[in-house]
């Protein structure tokens, strides 16, 4: 049965003209799927493979579909491969989304860029971390170097002083020995003598016995009347009694008195004992003691802060005495200054580093003594506890030491120590008092551990009397004592150098 070609009245064109119309409206081309002007000549594809094939010699890449030999035009975002016209309209990724070479090759050209910008900030930020551990490698070395430098000065100046107190304990041992020795010697002296003196008078008698019988017994009697020669010791001892015209006659060469010093010695012989004044065993302690005083920072030459200072409390000597009176004094009321517990601090607070200050309590029956923080309040009851900022220790009715902690803890002190030492170790966190009336012989009462925060300043506390009782005042003495470590310089280095370190301020809140 035929087909029917009929004539469209409206436009007088009859229905092939129609239809050639319009499929030449929706012409595409085969391979790259663009559209196609059907009224031009269409391209000569095999012609356009031979020319391409013939200008890319030698390319490992193909450029063909290996399926129908047409150009890798499009682009499978499915299955992320290159494919030609043919293989997206007929093959097995004609239902995948396709894109032309050019647009993907655009749009990956922008992933690219985009990708070598965030590289190259990762290059960047990989450049400054080598850069920071280089210079955290060189700061390493650098600060090794100095705490090296450091470590050899401490220990140079240590064997200085281990070298000085050998010294000094030898000395002491040579002027020890050299003292008996000297006694020794003199009486060893005097010994001597006393032989040389019984053999003159052995060489004396012997010279007598050679006498003809009468002269030896008229002699012997008249000098030891009563006595039996020779056999009597009474006559030997009295023999210097014989006149001195028989030592004349005999050419003795002692006298009488010679004669009472070659008497026998009286009384037994008493050795000497060696006693230096420091046992074998305690060497090493004694000397660790000794250098443990030596070790510690040299004392602060401290004042009071009179603005700090209760109205009853007095200073003098240059505010280095400080004493409770009996009449308020008037003074101007101001933050830092204590209105109610009879407190006073030192003008100097500490933030930093190692410091060491010396208290004389005397025979006071009642004080304390620490450090506060600057921001303390002084208004008030002192609250004495470390949790307030307050680190103290004291002496109530003269027979109980206490350090104010939480709880309060008992201090076993064997004797009443006049004197007390503060050992201030900032960065470490230390707050240690010290029975100091022996300078080379410290011995701790008690150590606070605490986070310091802050200035720290030394307080006095007087403790308010009654009735003239303990009126007794407190004293900074002046820096006194042996030699103690002297703080290095250390070398210069490459790196940075450390920001210094304020050791002292001005007391303030």
């Amino acid at each position: 049965m035929g087909t029917r070609w009929g004539t469209c009245r409206a436009s007088g064109k009859n229905s092939v003209d129609h239809l050639v119309e319009h499929l030449a409206s929706e012409l595409r081309c085969p391979v790259c799927r663009q559209a196609v002007d059907g009224s031009s000549s269409p391209l000569n594809v095999s012609l356009a493979r031979v020319i391409e094939a013939l200008r890319l010699p030698g390319n490992p890449e193909p450029t063909v579909c290996p399926h129908h030999r047409n150009p890798l035009s499009l682009f499978c975002e499915k299955d992320q491969e290159l494919i030609c016209g043919l293989c997206g309209l007929l093959g097995s990724h004609q239902h995948h989304r396709v894109t032309p070479v050019s647009t993907v090759y655009s749009r990956m050209k922008e992933e690219l860029a985009t990708l070598l910008s965030d590289l190259k900030q990762e290059q960047k930020k990989v450049d400054e971390h080598t850069a920071k551990l280089v210079n955290n490698r060189t700061r390493i070395l650098n600060e090794s170097d100095v705490f090296s430098w450091v470590i050899r000065s401490e220990f140079q100046e240590l064997h200085h002083l281990v070298d000085e107190e050998k010294a000094r304990c030898l000395e002491g041992v040579e002027g020890h020995t050299r003292g008996l020795v000297a006694s020794l010697d003199m009486q060893l002296e005097q010994v001597r003598g006393a032989r040389e003196r019984l053999a003159q008078a052995e060489r004396v008698l012997e010279q007598l016995s050679s006498e003809t019988h009468h002269e030896f017994i008229r002699v012997s009697v008249r000098e030891c009347p009563g006595a039996s020669p020779p056999d009597s010791l009474a006559w030997l001892l009295h023999i210097q009694h014989l006149p001195l015209f028989v030592f004349q006659k005999y050419h003795s060469v002692a006298s009488r008195a010679e004669l009472q010093q070659a008497r026998p010695l009286e009384g037994s012989f008493s050795p000497i004992s060696f006693k230096p004044g420091l046992h074998q065993a305690d060497i090493k302690l004694t000397v660790w003691k000794r250098l443990f005083r030596k070790v510690l920072p040299a004392p602060e030459p401290l004042k009071l802060d009179p603005a700090t200072a209760h109205p009853l409390l007095e200073l003098s000597k240059g505010n280095t005495v400080v004493q409770c009176g009996l009449l308020a004094q008037r003074r101007a009321s101001q933050p830092e200054r204590f209105d109610y517990s009879t407190c006073v601090l030192a003008s100097r607070g500490f933030s930093c580093g190692r410091h060491y200050w010396e208290v004389v309590v005397g025979s006071k029956s009642d004080w304390r003594l620490g450090v506060i923080k600057g921001t303390a309040s002084r208004k008030g009851k002192l609250i004495k506890s470390p949790e307030h900022g307050v680190w103290l220790i004291g002496l109530k009715e003269g027979r109980l030491y206490e350090a104010f902690g939480c709880p309060r803890v008992p201090l076993p002190v064997a004797s009443q120590p006049h004197r007390v030492g503060v050992y201030l170790h900032y960065e470490q966190g230390e707050l240690t008092f010290f029975d100091a009336d022996r300078p080379e012989d410290l011995r701790p009462l008690y150590t606070f551990q605490a986070d310091f925060q802050g200035k720290l300043y030394p307080i006095l506390d007087l403790r308010w009397h009654e009735r003239g009782s303990n009126s007794l005042p407190l004293v900074l003495p002046p820096p006194s004592g042996p030699g103690h470590l002297a703080p290095q310089r250390p070398p210069k280095t490459q790196g940075r150098p450390a920001a210094p370190c304020p050791q002292a301020h001005l007391a303030g809140p």
